[in-house]
This record gives structure tokens, C-alpha cells and sequence, in this order.
């Protein structure tokens, strides 16, 4: 069987809904000589939400499917039938999931409750139809509007296991023996460096109805912040962590040298993993090299203020005494830190009604902003009072005088979205 590695960053594209187009109907009833506007509006688009699902624990379903688009709304239609809503989109995602907009980096969300949800995209609104347009001085409009497109946008996801204990040390210390005895997990084992491609978590019973979650985490040699071996693509599982099991290889010839080693290497990742607390523990006591050092590492880490144990993870010798200490020290700690805001949604910077100006290299003038982009989108451009009520939209939010006092003359182009017009 192949060994998956740990999939825990992915890139996802995300579109929402576009809002159905509003309709132009008149009504046309028996006995009803002047049928007013029956136009129904568009329905909305559907949004894009991230879940967390605290039965998934990797990112490898996102290496499959990247893409992933709401429902649009449907199109209004006449007696006044308004479209139907796109149905909204849940992604599934493992607790401990952050999200950033994958194209300016920007801060989306730290998603880590169970069924916590965070809206990335947002559904395109429904185009109003001409009923929505009618008024004592224009009793006849031939006005709708077209939905507005939904937001789109690549989305990068970094998951950050959630565990109670790290477990970490050299390769080969014995990390994925150790968990495999005191929990259910079945992490693969064997005696060459980097065995371990992945975190494992398993569920510890401390007794007392206590249990606790153990991550297994790989690939810390010297060297690795910066980029050998592994590097330190899998510290930030840790980083979570209430406290640190540093598991000592008994067979090393220098088993407090790779001690020192370690902890230079969290010291170097520039976070506060250096500062966790971290119980201290000598494995393979099985080994006689390992009972006769075992003194004077003891020694040496009790001066230094560490508490510590010696253990063999193959003849369970120390084993439950470890877990029962481990306990113990949770116990003493802090509650677990949340983020403090664990859901940041997005919303564009600048109010709707805000827009810019410029001119471009050839000379033609191009408009910006949310609220006039968005006029575009759902002007009807082959409906002639459509384009007039747009025009009436530019003056109402000063766009005409802003061009003119910008030095605009007629004849020049001007641009809006993907709209291109004369000046006039």
C-alpha cells in the first residue's frame, strides 16, 4: 500500500451564483384593456460558504476538486414571478483550516469550531423587472435590469492541526511507535529517517475520563528552518499545541546534543513553540546503552529545570506513567487560546458609492468603483430607456461632473467595466 503524504495546504477557486436577469412583460388579461408592467424580478445567486467538518483532518480532497461554483439564480418572468435563488454552496473543511484571499494574501478566516461557517463568496443580486420600475410619471417601463455576477475568487488554505500534546525529537527517536501504543493511531513504521510523512493524532486515555489529543510531528532535524530534510512545513502543527513531548533516541551516541538541536530549531522558526512547556523523555530503555545514559541525562535535564522520564515504547515499560504525567500537566495549564476572531469576512474596502478616475495609456478615461461597475453589469444596453436610466444613475452619483472637471471633452472614450462609450 502507498503512503499518502500530508496534503495540508491547497489553492481552491470559488465562484458564486450569478443573480437572474429581471424580465419585461406586460399584463395581458381579458377584460383588462391597459395592462400594466408585470415583469418579475431575478433571483439571487448562490453563496459560497467554507464548514468546518470535524470529521475530516487533511486538505487531500481539495488536490481532486478545485473549483467549485454556486447555482445561479433563475431569470424573473411575467405576472410578476419573481426567478428562484441559486441554491449556497458548503465546502467542507477540517477544523484548524486558515483561509487567505490566495491573490493578495489578505486574512479571510481561522476556522475552528465544528460546523463554524465562513461566506468567501457572495451570490450575484437578482436584476429587478419592470414592475419594480413603475411610478405615477412613467406607468409603461420598458426597464430591467441583469443580475449582477457572483464573487470569484482563489482562495489559499493552510490547515493547523488542533492538539493538545506535540510530540516531537529526531527521526528514528521512536515518535510513531510511541503513538501507536498509547492511542488507536496507526501511523507507518520503520527504522530509516523521515518514515513519517504526515502528523498523526491519536486520542489518549489518561484514565478518570481524561483523554487528551497527540499530534506526531515529523521532520525536525538540524537545519531545518532553513529548507533541509523536511524543513518546517510541519511546525505549524504544533503551533497549537498546549505543550511538547520531546522524545529522546536512546540510541543516539549524543542523545542531549539532539536535545539541544531541537530546540534550536523551534527557536529558529521566530514563533513561541521555544517557550511551550515540554516534558522530557528517554525512549528505548530496552537498550542497555540507553539504561546506563539514562542517569546522566536525567541529571543534566533536571539541572535545566525539565521534568523527565525514561520509557520503552516497545515493552510499554514507563508508558502509562508518561500519559498520567502528561495528564497532570494539562491539567496545570491554561485553557486552550481560541483565535480571537475566528471568522473575518470579506467585504470590499471603500463604500459602494466610491469610484476613481483616471486616464489610461490611450488617452480614454476609466471609471472605477463598486456601484458603477455594478450599473454596467446589469444595464440592458439594447433597451433604450435601460441606457437612459444608466445615464440618470452617473449623474445621481456626480460621475458626469467629476469627468468634466477631470478635463474630459467630447469625443473621448470612457470606460467602465467592460462598458466602452463615447463622450457626449
Amino acid at each position: 500500500m502507498s503512503h499518502t503524504a500530508f496534503f495540508d495546504e491547497a489553492k481552491i477557486f470559488v465562484k458564486a451564483g450569478d443573480g437572474g436577469n429581471g424580465a419585461i412583460a406586460f399584463r395581458r388579461e381579458k377584460f383588462v384593456p391597459l395592462g400594466g408592467p408585470a415583469g418579475g424580478n431575478g433571483g439571487r445567486g448562490g453563496n459560497v460558504y467554507l464548514r468546518v467538518n470535524s470529521q475530516l483532518n487533511t486538505l487531500i480532497p481539495f488536490r481532486r476538486n478545485r473549483h467549485f461554483r454556486a447555482t445561479r439564480g433563475t431569470h424573473g418572468s411575467g405576472s410578476k414571478k419573481h426567478g428562484r435563488s441559486g441554491e449556497d454552496l458548503y465546502i467542507d473543511i477540517p477544523p484548524g483550516t486558515v483561509v487567505r484571499d490566495a491573490e493578495t494574501g489578505e486574512f479571510l478566516g481561522d476556522l475552528v469550531t465544528p460546523d463554524e461557517t465562513l461566506q468567501v463568496a457572495a451570490g450575484g443580486r437578482g436584476g429587478r423587472g419592470n414592475a419594480s420600475f413603475a411610478s405615477s410619471t412613467n406607468q409603461a417601463p420598458r426597464i430591467a435590469e441583469k443580475g449582477t455576477p457572483g464573487e470569484e475568487r482563489w482562495l489559499a488554505l493552510e490547515l493547523k492541526l488542533i492538539a493538545d500534546v506535540g510530540l516531537i525529537g529526531m527521526p528514528n527517536a521512536g515518535k510513531s511507535t510511541l503513538i501507536s501504543v498509547v492511542s488507536a493511531a496507526r501511523p507507518k513504521i520503520a527504522d530509516y529517517p523521515f518514515t513519517t510523512l504526515q502528523p498523526h493524532l491519536g486520542v489518549v486515555e489518561a484514565g478518570g475520563y481524561r483523554t487528551f489529543v497527540l499530534a506526531d510531528i515529523p521532520g525536525l532535524i538540524p537545519g531545518a528552518h532553513e529548507g533541509k530534510g523536511l524543513g518546517i512545513q510541519f511546525l505549524r502543527h504544533v503551533e497549537r499545541c498546549r505543550m511538547l513531548v520531546h522524545l529522546l533516541d536512546g540510541a543516539s551516541a549524543h542523545p542531549l546534543e539532539d536535545f539541544d538541536a531541537i530546540n534550536q530549531e523551534l527557536e529558529a522558526t521566530g514563533s513561541d513553540l521555544a517557550e511551550k512547556s515540554q516534558i522530557v523523555v528517554l525512549n528505548k530503555m530496552d537498550l542497555s546503552s540507553a539504561r546506563e545514559a539514562w542517569p546522566m541525562i536525567r541529571k543534566h535535564l533536571r539541572a535545566r529545570g525539565y521534568p523527565c522520564l525514561a520509557i520503552s515504547a516497545i515493552t510499554h515499560e514507563g508508558v502509562s506513567e508518561l500519559v498520567g504525567q502528561v495528564a497532570t500537566m494539562l491539567d496545570a495549564l491554561p485553557p486552550p487560546e481560541l483565535p480571537e476572531e475566528t471568522v473575518k469576512v470579506f467585504r470590499p474596502a471603500a463604500p459602494e458609492s466610491d469610484f476613481a478616475i483616471h486616464r489610461d495609456d490611450d488617452g480614454a478615461w476609466v471609471v472605477s468603483g463598486v456601484k458603477v461597475e455594478q450599473l454596467v453589469a446589469i444595464t440592458r444596453w439594447d433597451e433604450y430607456e435601460a441606457v437612459q436610466h444608466f445615464q440618470r444613475q452617473l449623474r445621481a452619483l456626480g460621475i458626469n461632473k467629476a469627468l468634466e472637471k477631470a478635463g474630459i471633452a467630447l469625443g473621448d472614450t470612457v470606460r467602465i467595466g467592460d462598458a466602452e462609450m463615447e463622450w457626449s
